[in-house]
């Protein structure tokens, strides 16, 4: 039986590894998305990511590519009921910002690319400051009672605005955050570490962590003098420019070692050991790419494992 964590206050139970959808329809092609789905779903996989504007930045990309791959494989594996389908709202070109006519809208899109009649999470993407809570919470809640979403979350959000939602939500009754997604990883821990995390406690939510390998760099394939052929290497390799980049590094390296595993194995097994954190997310463009992310779910560090780690990030 394969490991598997609740949501938050949600019924939902996902594996402790989310997969990223980023890359469908951009730097894997539908034959290599499929692949990667079905090798993620086979070793016990079930919490799919993505959002509705996946891949927009892409040359010849409009938007809505990543859950059109989503869909197309749903409909052709006939597994809807076995995974749970997480995407957000806020950025597609057509949808963009929180109103609430802009949420129902992205909303019906999503689910007609999905090919499905609800999404089980429903994020969104990234806060918009100048719409009120009551009308983002409000949108949502009525995106619930019609059954079209289970559950939602927020992405991209100040601890002040999290906040006054879940209190907006719980004052009204209507729907409330299960969950959030924090830009969250070994070289990138102070966003989340404070306030926003301490929110986040307070109210139950679980932390999906996004950018959870920093742009593949927590792989340990970006080195000094090796090039990486990959469409995020910029981002990556920068993490190499800094100390802490380096220590963490050396810190992996040493880590899994003594385990016998694979630098992104640590570094998601980390992840996965701090509080409030759920389930992190990672993307693999390829079936290779799967084996050492999958394999975080069965590895155990210990106290002096996290503490090293600790130490290098902090």
């Amino acid at each position: 039986m394969s490991p598997v964590r609740t949501l938050g206050p949600s019924n939902l139970e996902v594996f402790p590894l989310c997969l990223g959808g980023n890359v469908f329809g951009w730097t894997a092609d539908e034959k290599q998305s499929f692949a990667v789905l079905d090798a993620y779903t086979a070793a016990g996989g079930n919490f799919i990511d993505t959002a509705d504007s996946y891949s927009a930045w892409a040359e010849g990309n409009k938007g809505g590519e990543s859950e059109t791959v989503i869909g197309r494989w749903l409909a052709k594996r006939g597994s809807r009921s076995d995974v749970v389908i997480a995407t957000k709202v806020s950025q597609h070109p057509e949808y963009r910002g929180l109103s609430a006519a802009t949420i129902k809208a992205a909303a019906d899109a999503s689910l007609r690319r999905l090919g499905t009649d609800h999404i089980d999470l429903y994020y969104t993407h990234f806060d918009q400051p100048e719409v009120p809570v009551e009308e983002i919470i409000g949108a949502l809640d009525e995106l619930v009672r019609a059954g079209k979403v289970r559950y939602i979350a927020a992405s991209n959000i100040s601890p002040e605005r999290l906040r006054a939602s879940l209190e907006f939500s719980d004052r009204e009754g209507l729907a409330r955050y299960v969950a959030l997604q924090p830009h969250y990883n070994l070289v990138s821990r102070d966003t989340y570490e404070g306030e926003l995390r301490d929110v986040a406690r307070g109210w139950g939510l679980a932390a999906v962590p996004y950018w959870a390998l920093a742009a593949g760099f927590l792989t340990g394939k970006y080195r000094p003098g090796v090039t990486v052929d990959s469409a995020r290497a910029s981002g990556a390799g920068a993490h190499l420019e800094t100390e802490r980049g380096r220590k963490v590094l050396a810190a992996l390296d040493e880590v899994a070692r003594r385990h016998g595993a694979e630098v992104a194995t640590v570094a998601l097994a980390w992840l996965a050991a701090q509080p409030t954190v759920v389930a992190p997310i990672a993307s693999a463009r390829t079936v290779e790419q799967l084996p050492a992310l999958l394999a975080m779910a069965d590895l155990r560090l210990t106290d002096d494992d996290l503490a090293e780690l600790n130490r290098a990030s902090a």
